[in-house]
């Protein structure tokens, strides 16, 4: 049996980039039918030198101080939504590629934790910010009284951020001066994503980088196992609540 399952986790731990560690291929392992503990996952991971990418955190800062307008922490830290398409978190982080510095602005819904828009640019201006939930309002059509939440990032501050959360009768959401904890899903994000896609690589161009971010963020929602998930992606628990909600 050990050969076998050996054989499924290196397959599970591949077929994921190196980006697994031993408590998600355990939950591939189940998923795919498999009756097996975390100890078991672990040890023989160690004993084939499976080692998932060790995660780094450098943070992006955009706060530059009280430039317009600060929000009121709404969201007080439930990051636990009922339903999809009603409360979303921002923010935006940077990369170095290519010699230049290039920012990320994904917008997230904290029900499922799916990514439903992000933007890239080399500039981390207010364009690129709400051009992200632009893309989030179109995609999800949330109802009114959806709620976005962010830092006290300059570009969150700007009319023209608070103006299209109006124009879409949304409620905006802010985390207190200097405490990342308010916006801590988002921060795990960004971790897991520079250690899963960005730490150790190369890229020779921005267009190269652009690429593999979509890649990722398509991967994460589609391919990512999560527990807090119940063991399934973003996209899977999104689809099984909607199939529950319509049925």
């Amino acid at each position: 049996m050990d050969l076998t399952l050996k054989q499924a986790i290196r397959d599970s731990f591949k077929r994921n980039k190196h980006r697994y560690g031993y408590r998600r291929v355990l939950l591939d392992l189940r998923n795919q039918g498999w009756i097996v503990n975390h100890k078991l996952v672990l040890k023989l991971m160690r004993e084939m030198g499976l080692k998932a990418k060790i995660r780094q955190r450098r943070p992006y800062i955009s706060y530059t101080g009280t430039t317009s307008h600060i929000a009121e922490n709404t969201l007080e830290r439930n990051f636990t939504p009922d339903k999809p398409n009603s409360v979303f978190v921002s923010d935006v982080t940077e990369f170095k590629v290519a010699g230049r510095k290039v920012y990320l602005s994904p917008v997230m819904d904290l029900f499922d934790r799916a990514i439903v828009a992000h933007t890239v640019a080399t500039s981390p201006t207010t364009a690129l910010t709400s051009a992200s939930l632009a893309q989030a309002i179109e995609a999800c059509a949330p109802k009114p009284g959806w709620m976005i939440h962010t830092d006290q990032g300059f570009q969150y501050q700007h009319s023209s951020w608070r103006t299209l959360i109006s124009q879409h009768h949304g409620v905006q959401s802010m985390s207190r001066k200097g405490n990342c904890y308010d916006n801590a899903v988002m921060e795990n994000f960004f971790g897991h994503l520079k250690t899963e896609m960005f730490h150790g690589e190369v890229f020779d161009t921005i267009e190269q980088f652009t690429a593999a971010v979509d890649e990722y963020i398509q991967w994460y929602n589609t391919q990512r196992l999560q527990q807090r998930l119940k063991g399934l992606t973003p996209m899977q628990y999104r689809n099984q609540t909607l199939e529950t909600l319509t049925a």
